[in-house]
């Protein structure tokens, strides 16, 4: 694997203004490559072997699918895509759970936040399912204890008003908080919101080169969060 460098500074994060981390979990806790893979070869291999049509036919269906509900909660939701493909996608996650896995430091910079005493809130737009799935296999189980899906609210985290309805639900203060997302577009919104500290991840996929810096803060891996600081 590339090495790649860090380019967040160290200390731009001001601990002492931070009660609640909000973190991300495919592309920020988990490799991202588990999800490209499964949607990109996996699930287009078993749409052509299920409906006897070519793979080059079943990547062409996974895509259509996948372009007219982006953006939507839809797009995450597995009994959707089950539904519209007439299989049983949950299952079809299970069979290759196996390769799914924390990125680097995740597991170490969780630690580290519970000993500042920080209040630390996984939000996944990953659909309840998907969800149980992977807090399983990659035994982030053992290092959360608030774990929230965006189909509780029936609104994606790109979605406006998600945001405020989650700092209602959850008592959280959104401007004494942290929030670390590899998607722009989440980022955005959660900005237009009144998060306080936003951080995006550059390198979510561990197969994929690091994404060009945007005008949010960037980080290669968690632990270049973890500098007291102030």
């Amino acid at each position: 694997m590339p090495q790649v460098l860090a380019i967040f500074p160290r200390t731009m994060i001001n601990w002492s203004t931070i009660d609640n981390v909000l973190l991300d979990m495919d592309g920020t806790l988990l490799d991202l490559s588990f999800d490209n893979y499964f949607w990109q070869q996996f699930l287009p291999m078993k749409v052509a072997d299920h409906r006897a049509m070519t793979l080059e036919e079943a990547h062409m269906t996974v895509r259509s699918l996948s372009e007219s509900t982006y953006g939507s909660l839809n797009w995450y939701c597995l009994d959707h895509w089950s539904e519209r493909l007439g299989m049983d996608v949950e299952a079809l996650k299970k069979e290759v759970r196996h390769l799914i896995r924390m990125r680097p430091h995740c597991a170490e910079f969780l630690v580290w936040l519970k000993g500042m005493d920080k209040r630390i809130v996984l939000v996944t737009n990953a659909h309840p399912k998907a969800l149980a799935i992977k807090i399983e296999a990659s035994g982030l189980h053992a290092h959360l204890e608030e774990m929230i899906s965006s189909h509780e609210f029936a609104l994606a985290k790109e979605n406006d008003g998600f945001w405020e309805q989650l700092g209602d639900r959850e008592c959280i203060d959104l401007s004494r908080s942290l929030f670390v997302d590899d998607s722009l577009p989440v980022l955005e919104c959660a900005r237009r919101s009144g998060l306080g500290s936003l951080v995006q991840v550059l390198h979510p996929d561990s197969g994929n080169q690091p994404s060009d810096p945007t005008h949010f803060p960037g980080i290669v891996h968690l632990d270049e969060l973890m500098v007291r600081g102030r």
